[in-house]
């Protein structure tokens, strides 16, 4: 039987893998700080795994055929990593992001061979740091370690454009017949992808010796507008969202995250070829098209009311965009 340990595991995605890992009969380890609900079925390792003395008693004469992290985000997280995994498992997946790709785009579609290079996000430029740290403890040490890069993956997250995905914000604003921000003139195209389709390829790749010392982004190959998306969105709420275009600079002026989400990401259109993890897992495939995915989200959200989050912060920053572009009408 197979046996894997998810650092993380309960989140946006890695629940979808936890899930799935489950059904395919393997044996699951799940580390995390126990803040969040468990997953049925898995043996859970409560530690932070920045306390190394705490880490090491729970890793203590453990070994596993894959572990995975999705609490990698940079440089300093990627060598803790390979101190505390070196010899206890036969592959390594980092969870890095599709954002690390240069900016501005060059050239589609999106392939693994792209540059890494995003001067506009932080987050991004730690990532492409933490992949680095992997890569050279691969070439020098043989650190088994595999890349995974996710694009825009959903479930109890919505993906949006503007407005934290882990609010509720955007949802109560159309209900309400409020006005939301779509970035540029709302046809940039973007893929997005459900967490459960996504787990079929990032499980596919478990134990698979050519992947060792490769990177693969994991994407549907379904791509939509941002208008689209936020229609199907009020399609599955049963209203018709009044959309603002507004440029993505004039959007960084009321919140300066937009730097990083916007003009480092979401303002481009970001197409992905999908070839090398279909030739690494030949029978993945994504069947959640996004007008039932999102309808699982918003079920997801409607469960309990401590989910449906409305925030001052992206109120505001929606009521100040729509003001400076009266403005520049005027």
């Amino acid at each position: 039987m197979l046996k894997v340990l998810l650092i993380g595991g309960t989140g946006n995605i890695s629940s979808s893998v936890s899930h799935l890992i489950l059904e395919k009969g393997y044996s699951l380890t799940i580390l995390n700080r126990g803040k969040r609900e468990t997953i049925e079925g898995a043996e859970h390792l409560n530690a932070d795994i920045n306390d190394k003395s705490a880490l090491k008693d729970v890793l203590k004469n453990r070994t596993w055929d894959v572990v995975a992290s999705f609490i990698t985000f940079n440089e300093a997280d990627a060598i803790r990593d390979i101190s505390a995994f070196q010899g206890k498992t036969g592959q390594f997946i980092f969870v890095s992001s599709a954002s690390c790709y240069q900016k501005p785009v060059t050239s589609y579609p999106i392939t693994e061979s792209v540059p890494l290079n995003n001067p506009y996000s932080e987050y991004a430029q730690n990532k492409i740091s933490a992949e680095e740290t992997f890569m050279k403890a691969y070439r020098e040490t043989g650190f088994p370690v595999t890349i995974v890069r996710p694009s825009h993956t959903y479930a109890t997250r919505f993906p949006l454009p503007v407005g934290g995905g882990d609010e509720y914000t955007i949802i109560d604003r159309m209900k309400k017949g409020l006005p939301i921000i779509s970035p540029g003139d709302g046809t940039s195209l973007w893929t997005i992808t459900h967490s459960d389709d996504f787990a079929k390829g990032f499980t596919g790749l478990f134990s698979l010796q050519k992947a060792i010392g490769n990177a693969y982004h994991i994407t549907s190959d379904e791509v939509l507008t941002w208008d689209d998306i936020y229609k199907t969105i009020g399609k599955a709420i049963g209203v018709e969202p009044i959309i603002i275009h507004a440029p993505s600079d004039i959007i960084a002026l009321e919140d300066p995250d937009a730097v990083a989400n916007l003009i480092g990401d979401k303002k481009w259109s970001l197409i992905f070829d999908n070839s090398k993890i279909k030739n690494a897992v030949p029978d993945f495939c994504c069947t959640i098209p996004f007008s039932i995915g999102i309808r699982r989200t918003l079920s997801w959200f409607e469960e309990k009311e401590e989910r449906r989050i409305i925030s001052a912060k992206t109120n505001r920053t929606i009521d100040g965009v729509i003001k400076r572009m009266e403005r520049a009408r005027e």
